[in-house]
């Protein structure tokens, strides 16, 4: 096998620290077995001193499946493992865990639901909630931040405080320990414990890391401890693909590892052998308005190849119907559904190409878990206002929306299982304000009887006011308002196509049900176009990519206000760019829910029409 000067360069490698910027396509997995290999065969290294980490466990199959294809598939005693893997073999010889020490993903949540019920917190996104404040309590233990010094996202600081105390205590009572709890308790263990520290720096002498621009500080701290005195730590990672700082990745420590180890050497694999000239130049553009990187410029091995289609709709109708249409014409000149991807911005993102996909019959497979816009809550509050206007009369449907937005209309008033205005005027009958606010929703629901579903849902938004209930809920989960705003915009999107309620809760079983399906036989079907969002897509490749909605508030996402917040957007739709092979297609949208949008800086940036210096 012949590999280029940068890749001998460091694949000979020996001793101290080493830093190897890899960009796209370039290799990495290739330098990394082949240095492994290499300090065996050359340098005499034996294979139980060396430590191989990288991040998911796949990746670490994948990694040691091709060292043992490089030698022959003997058995080897290098150590192939994720930092989790790794670092709980340490605890398990000093603490005896073991596997069922481990608390399970659901576990962890079902602890969660439990906390949220013992608080008596009124969530209405409840699974969402559950997720961030988890990842919340993993930044707090991997950024090793205290507590008191912490300032949460998705709630006050006196429920946060409450509830990770309750986690903590549930786990201790369980007998569990999380994925963090691994990192943490390793760190801990190892700088109290000299004399188990020094048999594991004697296990692992060479220390090789694969995606380091994704670490975080308190993998770092233990890796750095381990690695000393010898400091022969080899690590391969490109900061222009760091994109997972909300899972508390640090691309920092990538940044200042010169000026941790002063005397590494930096090796630059610098050509990209999966895209096209066209694709990599246009990305390169792209990524130089990065301030906080290391300069770099990545050449192309493949020649020019097809330009990058970029493109203005009018509408999603018109974006969902070109891509559709670009798809079924790759597939007719011999290029497999599979080999080509739709990468969106977020989950929400997906669903009018999904809609679009379902109603052409397209294949299709989801690598992430498509969130229904139909199962959302507030998508239940607008069908139960639509159902009470179209004669739902039970106590469980009133319950759900009358104070929604404010009314001040109390439990008791709903006494019966079948609700009456007649029923709460008595129950008010001496308060007139009260009685006003009763005759005021008799007539927004009599008007909601007679409209269409998106004039129903503008009704409902703007006439009843329930935006101003959305307004304070996002307020009370730390939330930026326009995230359900969008919620409600896709959902009015959804209705417009449909004359009456009855046909519109029938499109939305029908998507459901098709959602269901997919979900369940997609392991089954071998060939169907990939959907997926950008930071799921990272380390993949296909034939052909398209890029949907690339416009600003969503590429960069509307989330985005600091300026490292918007490097790491840049990096997103770096990576996003660069998982294309050979054709590449950008959209973006003229408008959207009857509202003009405009391009993504990003894309005048790819074009190189905007040199920043």
């Amino acid at each position: 096998m012949s590999f280029n000067h940068s890749q001998e360069e460091a694949i000979h490698h020996f001793k101290g620290p080493a830093l190897v910027l890899a960009g796209p396509g370039s290799g990495k997995t290739t330098v990394i077995t082949h240095r492994t290999k290499h300090l065996i065969e050359s340098y005499n290294v034996e294979p139980e001193h060396i430590l191989v980490i990288t991040f998911t466990r796949a990746a670490a199959l994948e990694m040691k499946e091709r060292f043992m294809n490089l030698t022959d598939g003997k058995k080897t005693a290098v150590t192939f493992g994720t930092f989790h893997s790794v670092f709980f073999r340490i605890l398990k010889y000093a603490y005896h865990y073991r596997a069922e020490n481990i608390a399970r993903e659901e576990e962890r949540q079902t602890f969660m639901r439990e906390i949220i019920q013992n608080l008596h917190l009124e969530i209405e996104d409840e699974n969402e909630f559950v997720n961030d404040i988890l990842s919340e309590i993993s930044v707090i233990k991997n950024d090793r931040i205290a507590l008191e010094h912490y300032y949460p996202k998705n709630c006050s600081e006196q429920i946060f405080k409450a509830i990770y105390e309750q986690y903590e205590w549930k786990m201790q009572k369980e007998n569990r320990i999380d994925f963090d709890d691994m990192l943490l308790l390793t760190y801990e263990l190892l700088a109290a414990r000299s004399d188990i520290l020094k048999l594991w720096r004697e296990k692992y002498q060479f220390i090789l890391i694969d995606e380091f621009q994704d670490i975080n500080k308190v993998q770092y701290d233990i890796i750095r401890m381990l690695a000393e005195p010898r400091n022969n730590l080899f690590i391969v990672g490109d900061d222009d693909q760091s994109i997972y700082r909300f899972r508390g990745a640090r691309p920092e420590i990538m940044l200042g590892f010169e000026k941790d180890y002063p005397d590494a050497r930096r090796i630059l694999l610098d050509v990209n052998y999966r895209s096209s000239k066209s694709i990599v130049l246009a990305a390169g553009q792209l990524i130089v308005h990065n301030k906080t990187r290391f300069q770099k410029q990545i050449r192309a091995s493949h020649p020019a190849g097809a330009s990058i289609y970029i493109r203005q709709c009018q509408s999603v109708q018109e974006e969902t119907t070109a891509i559709l249409e670009q798809i079924h014409d790759y597939q007719e000149h011999g290029i497999a559904y599979s080999d080509m991807a739709v990468l969106v911005r977020t989950n929400i993102g997906a669903r009018a190409i999904v809609e679009k996909m379902i109603e052409a019959n397209l294949p299709f497979q989801m690598r992430d878990q498509i969130p229904n816009l139909f199962e959302h809550w507030i998508t239940r509050d607008l069908l139960t206002y639509m159902e009470i206007a179209a004669g739902d009369d039970s106590r469980a449907a009133f319950l759900k929306i009358i104070n929604r937005p404010k009314r001040y209309i109390h439990r008791e008033a709903l006494s019966e299982q079948r609700v009456t205005m007649n029923l709460l005027r008595g129950y008010y009958r001496e308060k007139d304000w009260m009685l006003d606010r009763i005759d005021r929703m008799e007539y927004e629901l009599k008007m909601l009887r007679m409209m269409a579903p998106y004039a129903a849902i503008n009704f409902i938004r703007k006439g009843i006011d329930y935006e101003s209930f959305v307004r304070e809920y996002a307020q009370y989960r730390r939330m930026k308002p326009d995230e359900l705003m969008e919620v409600l915009d896709a959902l009015q999107e959804s209705a417009n196509n449909y004359k009456t309620l009855a046909e519109w809760k029938q499109h939305i079983y029908d998507y459901t049900q098709e959602l269901k399906e997919k979900t369940s036989y997609q392991q089954l079907q071998k060939d169907g176009v990939q959907i997926s969002t950008m930071h799921s897509a990272k380390g993949l490749e296909y034939q052909a990519v398209f890029l949907p909605d690339v416009n600003e508030s969503i590429v960069p996402h509307t989330k985005a206000v600091l300026d490292a917040d918007l490097e790491e957007e840049r990096r997103l739709f770096y990576v996003a760019m660069t998982r294309a092979k050979n054709y590449l297609h950008i959209y973006s949208l003229k408008e959207r829910y009857n509202k003009p949008l405009l391009p993504s800086r990003y894309l005048e940036e790819l074009l190189g029409q905007s040199k920043k210096k």
